[in-house]
């Protein structure tokens, strides 16, 4: 390591960097970067009175390098919270250095904060890199589980759908 991250949660101050950093995400993952709508609803909902999610940016030397969102969820089994890993980002440069390591345990630390029963997160197929490091770090893939997903327009015409009884 070149020299210590600070991880500091994002503010409207910072918000400009934290939407660059989740653009080069999407160009890393192959992905549409979200359009001027969806920025205005990631800061409307990083910064409302009961936030949809939190977000943290990782600095080095005072620049933003990577970031990261999670929220909670909750397991009726465990009766406590989950921590839902959204995106941790590391500008590529940086990779290899700990410094995605410090970011993690940055996360596993707050679901020990907050007395999270479990933390989970997914990881893309092909991002061999990540799931080696997650393994690395006690991870276990979950292969009795079926990730699901509906988007948007399957939620609008499931919503529309006419109950059936």
């Amino acid at each position: 390591m070149t020299g210590n991250i600070v991880i500091e949660p994002i503010s409207e101050r910072s918000f400009p960097e934290f939407i660059h950093l989740v653009r080069e995400l999407a160009r890393f993952e192959h992905l549409d970067p979200p359009d001027e709508a969806a920025e205005e609803r990631l800061r409307q909902h990083a910064f409302q009175e009961r936030p949809f999610y939190e977000a943290f940016l990782a600095r080095l030397d005072g620049k933003a390098i990577g970031y990261i969102i999670y929220f909670l969820s909750y397991s009726s089994f465990k009766a406590k919270p989950t921590l839902y890993l959204e995106d941790i980002f590391l500008e590529e440069q940086y990779r290899g250095q700990g410094f995605g390591k410090e970011m993690f345990l940055f996360v596993v630390r707050k679901a020990d904060e907050i007395g999270c029963g479990r933390m989970e997160w997914s990881a893309l197929k092909w991002n061999k890199k990540a799931i080696d490091f997650y393994l690395a770090m006690g991870a276990k893939p979950l292969d009795e589980w079926t990730y699901y997903r509906m988007t948007e327009d399957t939620i609008l015409a499931t919503a529309r759908r006419p109950s059936q009884k």
